[in-house]
């Protein structure tokens, strides 16, 4: 997926206040831009239902971006969070989530996995809730500042998602900022008995990723950061500058195989 960085997973804890810049794509987890990629998915691909939302608490200031049912508006939605609130249907943990195997036909995990203590617990527990004709749409950041809802422990590089995602036969995979230290990874990954996904369908979804996602920045940002490039270089200036930049793949079972006997 071309990115140079090798580290998996990266944790941290958050006893302290974050003062971070001032940048709209790290002042909040959940961003534009990611809701652009969701309004991508749910336009190209007839995701199952019941759909279920794990992290579905809309934080102050998010409430826009965040709301993600009006995009799946003639389907089953139950979204579920740590704490109730704007947004909360249901109480759960997603470590332990209170439904029966095979629940759901459609798990949606934005942004949240950074906050669960365990977060591979939380992995296995969406892949159990899923039928086997099941899709899970996830996103993780990476270049974040930290960001207590209620804690913030972890940080994931797209080659951690792709593993974390390798019980899923088909997956497609993306990042969007600079290449070494992209803002957040996402995934769309398919069950076994999802039919494949084609390359009609990839492509139309790249070309509505193209379309929709986007990360407002004031043309007075613009050109502060773009001077402060011309000053001290391209790298301090990077994650503001490339923030519509991303990659997208789609990944199957047979695809890794080949590329991992072709190493």
């Amino acid at each position: 997926m071309g990115t140079g960085s090798r580290l998996e997973a990266q944790a941290g804890g958050c006893p302290y206040s974050s003062r971070a810049p001032s940048c709209p794509c790290k002042e909040a987890a959940m961003n534009h831009f990611l809701n652009g990629v969701a309004r991508a998915v749910a336009e190209t691909f007839d995701l199952p239902e019941p759909i279920l939302e794990v992290g579905s608490y809309k934080v102050e200031g998010q409430e826009e971006i965040a709301e993600l049912r009006p995009l799946f508006q003639a389907k089953s939605y139950l979204g579920v969070d740590a704490r109730p609130g704007p947004g909360v249907d249901q109480v759960a943990d997603v470590e332990d989530l209170p439904f029966a195997d095979r629940t759901f036909g459609t798990v949606i995990v934005l942004n949240t996995f950074e906050h669960v203590r365990h977060f591979w617990r939380g992995f296995e527990e969406v892949y159990r809730v899923l039928r086997p004709d099941g899709a899970l749409f996830i996103s993780c950041p990476f270049d974040l500042h930290i960001h207590a809802y209620p804690s913030d422990y972890w940080r994931f590089t797209p080659e951690a998602l792709e593993v974390l995602l390798d019980d899923y036969p088909t997956r497609i995979l993306g990042w969007h900022g600079p290449e070494r230290r992209p803002a957040n990874v996402w995934g769309l990954a398919f069950r076994e008995d999802c039919p494949p996904v084609t390359q009609e369908q990839f492509e139309t979804y790249r070309r509505l990723v193209s379309r929709y996602a986007r990360q407002p920045l004031s043309r007075r940002r613009v050109w502060r950061y773009r001077l402060g490039r011309l000053i001290c270089g391209a790298r301090p200036f990077a994650a503001y500058l490339e923030q519509e930049r991303w990659e997208t793949e789609c990944r199957t079972d047979e695809v890794v195989q080949s590329l991992k006997q072709a190493s």
